[in-house]
């Protein structure tokens, strides 16, 4: 995604960005990560150790329902199976750098994925749910201007097994942290919102959905995995095919004139496509309605003439509804968080037009865990540093005597 003119020819469905992949497993010499397979990929693995496919299900029950790493525990399986194992497999779970605990109950943890780069997750409590905020790459390759991931640049996507390897550990250490009953799960609801774009490494996302799914597995509900995205129509529509769950789509603007400068993605999937797409899914997936985000910035997008192109642009045109996010400043983006007596009045509008809408409350902000901080650690392989200091400063509207003016922000050119 680094060059954000439209290209000629649009990638094929599978592309990820920059083609980098995440080592391979299993090569020569080495143990397989049982935690690169989903349920399927368990039993054709089993299959290759001669073994019934049923094997698989015991396995798989052993490694993701009760969090076992060590193959002597598994007491149903025979001991050959369990000697084959320890020869020719592993559970390999990610090296935890760093835990922070918030004021509030949330906690990040930092996970180090190799080669310098290390990202994170973020368990958000709450009375009636416990949600695990999910990374599917180091870093990002989008840019988006608000977020703190796109500053950090993009080493390359994680695997599979590093995506779950997240929710195995987050579910299993909190359930003996929490001492909670057997059978009883910390982790009801899993957002693909942390660091990196999911729908840019989509074959390894898939699988790691299935996973969270299974019965066997964490048995989450379609309706409790969200898939967050910027926009990658192809990916959407093989979303809705391959495996629809919710879906949150990153908007942040009324037009493709303010989008194209804050997602850069628009320029390859225009607004009007994306709302297509959006549509299409709806038709396969779990819930009515798909969830707009839309990062509060002052000055920016935050006006009421924003909030009523808004209203025009979805009204009668896509079930939807809005999560207005309050802005997470880092000093990198020159950008502020909008009032919050202008959130509000931004809400309203929306409201009063008949678009649900809601206003997220900021949680894990004291550990930089709130939406758009979470950064890590990344290797850049992107040059975002020179790509962003040539960015045209954003237009900054501001509120006076006499209405809204414009004006340029000089700070962002020096980011």
């Amino acid at each position: 995604m680094n060059d954000m003119s439209p290209p000629p020819n649009r990638p094929k469905a599978g592309d990820s960005p920059l083609g980098a992949l995440a080592p391979a497993q299993g090569a020569e010499g080495s143990l397989v990560n049982l935690l690169e397979f989903d349920h399927e990929g368990l039993a054709a693995f089993c299959e290759q150790l001669g073994e019934k496919r049923f094997r698989a299900t015991q396995l798989f029950r052993w490694i993701h329902h009760k969090g076992a790493s060590d193959f002597s525990q598994m007491s149903d399986l025979a001991k050959s199976l369990r000697e084959k194992l320890a020869k020719r497999a592993e559970i390999r779970p990610l090296t935890v750098a760093t835990e922070q605990a918030s004021a509030d109950g949330t906690i990040k943890w930092l996970f180090d994925v190799g080669g310098g780069n290390a990202v994170e997750s973020v368990f958000i409590p709450e009375d009636d749910r416990g949600t695990l905020c999910v990374s599917s790459q180091a870093g990002c390759a989008v840019g988006c201007r608000f977020c703190s991931t796109g500053h950090q640049g993009f080493s390359r996507n994680l695997s599979t097994g590093e995506i779950i390897a997240q929710l195995w550990f987050a579910e299993h250490h909190l359930r003996k942290r929490l001492n909670l009953a057997e059978g009883e799960r910390a982790i009801t609801n899993v957002v693909m919102m942390g660091m990196g774009e999911p729908l840019q490494n989509y074959a390894a996302l898939v699988p790691a959905l299935r996973m969270m799914l299974d019965d066997h597995g964490y048995g989450l509900s379609r309706r409790r995995v969200t898939v967050s995205t910027s926009g990658v129509v192809p990916m959407i529509d093989r979303l809705r095919d391959d495996c629809p769950v919710a879906m949150a789509v990153s908007l942040h603007a009324p037009n493709d004139t303010l989008r194209d400068d804050l997602v850069p993605l628009n320029r390859k999937y225009p607004i009007a496509e994306l709302l297509d797409a959006c549509n299409r899914y709806l038709e396969a997936a779990p819930r009515d309605f798909i969830t707009f985000e839309y990062c509060m910035l002052d000055g920016v997008n935050d006006t009421p003439e924003h909030a009523q192109q808004l209203v025009k642009l979805v009204r009668d045109k896509v079930s939807c509804k809005f999560n207005l996010i309050p802005f997470n400043p880092f000093p990198e983006s020159g950008l502020k968080r909008s009032p919050r007596e202008r959130v509000t009045a931004f809400a309203r509008i929306l409201q009063d037009a008949g678009v649900v809408t809601t206003i997220r409350k900021t949680r894990g902000d004291d550990i930089d865990a709130a939406c758009g901080q979470l950064a890590g650690e990344v290797q850049d392989r992107t040059r975002v540093k020179e790509r962003i200091s040539t960015r045209s400063p954003i237009r900054i509207h501001r509120e006076g005597q006499h209405g809204w003016s414009d004006t340029q922000n000089k700070q962002e050119t020096k980011a």
